[in-house]
């Protein structure tokens, strides 16, 4: 039987358009089901099982945030190598390099601030790395230390983030408090603001905010207390002390000797940290890799028992929307390229 395909406008055989994917590996209906089918004017078809589409979200992220962060990484690392190729010259020759050390100090102090977006948000000032959660900012606050807070009578805290009188946020103090209680408290209470809290070998309270959202914590931290360990009355803004990044190029420089010595010092430091960050990250892109490989394989060994299926109920049905459908399928497929491909596979 020879089938007449007639072109349609817009350049698909006519009939073709929604009976080829009956016996693909999408798994759409059958013919029978198709023709049930109301008719819309959307004309959805069932998702295609193709690429890393089909992977689950939070894997997707995994990958694409460690890539981002090992690009990062990788960019540091070469540009730090240079610097101290330069750093060593300089100091072996004593000669001026015609601002060479200068140039490639400010590239390195541009790369390092550009951090936060260039690693897509999944490298931390510490470059600690999560592709799952947001980079975080830690830092201390004034008056905000064990000492400080397990003395005194009772005393309800008041505390505002952005330094606005709406949103606060209150906790209760007591005698005879432990510091895990205490900290408690507190977490409980910034918890829904997404920040934690902790304790250092100091006692000093260690509050952990995401990155982006700590220069209006810097500018706003305000607290009202009763008169014992913080003011009563209006709210009152207290100071707040980031960690400092593992990393800070904007001390570095080349002035003089001494400055090349101690810049060259911490250009060394600065790549052993960038190097065990790129190692931890690599760590993580490849358990990711494999996850999505292991998906893939899954979803591929699914989408061929599935097409199997389609094909064979197609072919039990004969109608002419089910033959155009099947040679459809069928074409450019041949015995020799079959037999070639399972040899493949022997």
């Amino acid at each position: 039987m020879q089938i007449v395909q007639r072109s349609s406008p817009n350049g698909i055989a006519a009939g073709q358009s929604g009976s080829t994917s009956q016996v693909d590996a999408t798994g759409l209906k059958t013919a029978a089901d198709t023709a049930a089918a109301p008719v819309t004017g959307s004309g959805s078809a069932a998702p295609l099982r193709r690429g890393l589409s089909n992977l689950d979200q939070p894997l997707q992220n995994d990958i694409s945030g460690a890539q981002q962060a090992v690009d990062f990484l990788e960019q540091s690392a070469a540009q730090l190598r240079a610097l101290k190729t330069e750093l060593a010259g300089r100091l072996a020759s004593r000669q001026q390099r015609d601002g060479q050390v200068e140039a490639r100090l400010r590239q390195f102090n541009d790369t390092w601030r550009s951090r936060s977006e260039a690693a897509g948000g999944t490298l931390d000032p510490q470059l600690e790395f999560s592709s799952s959660e947001p980079a975080v900012q830690r830092f201390t606050v004034r008056g905000m230390s064990m000492a400080n807070l397990r003395s005194g009578a009772r005393e309800t805290l008041a505390i505002s983030l952005n330094g606005s009188a709406q949103n606060l946020r209150s906790l209760t103090l007591t005698p005879g408090l432990s510091d895990g209680e205490i900290v408690a408290r507190f977490n409980q209470t910034l918890a829904p603001a997404g920040m934690s809290v902790s304790v250092n070998d100091a006692g000093e309270l260690i509050f952990v905010a995401e990155e982006a959202l700590f220069p209006a914590i810097r500018e706003g931290f305000s607290v009202q207390g009763g008169g014992i360990r913080f003011p009563a009355g209006q709210l009152n803004r207290i100071k707040t002390e980031e960690q400092a990044p593992i990393i800070t190029p904007e001390g570095w420089g080349a002035s003089d000797v001494e400055s090349i010595r101690r810049t060259l010092q911490q250009v060394m430091q600065a790549l052993s940290h960038v190097e065990a960050a790129l190692a931890k990250v690599n760590t993580a892109l490849y358990e990711a890799s494999h996850r999505a490989a292991a998906a893939m394989a899954e979803i591929d060994v699914a989408g061929i028992d599935e097409a199997a299926l389609r094909f064979a109920d197609v072919a039990k049905e004969p109608s002419y929307s089910n033959l155009l459908a099947l040679n459809s399928a069928l074409v450019g497929i041949s015995r020799d390229r079959v037999v070639s491909l399972l040899r493949l596979s022997a």
